[in-house]
């Protein structure tokens, strides 16, 4: 299946899917501590774009990310800039950082397909995967030509530039 086939199909669908490679695949149910790591993921990234007065917006998990004509992934929080989207848009074309928090079912996957896949994108600067239950932030971030940094951690500022944001890692987990 490609994309646009995707967005009909899923869009006659109750739940949450993503499109890998062509093959449709259903989101799992999500544990308490998963869900409450993507509200404060989502609820950090806002509140840091207020604070910076940037031209930016957070989502929260639910808007599509094709990163292939045949797979489209829902990350758990992501942030474009730029001019606002039209009302109606179920695809960001363009997010310069991405979100994923890991789940059993899902960490092979935020670990390698996705983290390649994001970057395949010219737009994405930063790739953050939140482990809930360690309470640590791995951060990609893109490098000079290919190459990406990668630093973990688990207390104090992440620094995402662009597009500026200072972020309390601290506050990108649910309740200890």
């Amino acid at each position: 299946m490609d994309f646009d086939a995707f967005l009909a199909w899923s869009d006659e669908r109750e739940g949450r899917f993503e499109l890998h490679d062509g093959v449709v695949v259903a989101m799992s149910p999500e544990r308490s501590l998963h869900l409450l790591a993507k509200a404060e993921a989502y609820t950090a990234l806002r509140d840091a774009i207020s604070r910076a007065r940037l031209t930016c917006t957070a989502y929260p998990d639910g808007a599509t990310v094709r990163v292939s004509p045949r797979s489209a992934f829902e990350p758990d929080a992501l942030v474009r800039c730029g001019p606002p989207l039209p009302p109606f848009a179920i695809e960001i074309p363009d997010p310069i950082l991405v979100v994923e928090v890991l789940s059993p079912s899902t960490w092979r996957i935020d670990f390698s397909v996705k983290l390649e896949a994001y970057f395949s994108l010219p737009s994405i600067a930063h790739y953050l995967i939140v482990d809930p239950d360690r309470r640590k932030v791995v951060h990609h971030k893109r490098g000079v030509g290919d190459a990406l940094e990668t630093r973990i951690l688990s207390q104090g500022i992440l620094k995402l530039d662009p597009p500026g944001l200072d972020i309390l890692v601290e506050n990108m987990f649910g309740p200890a």
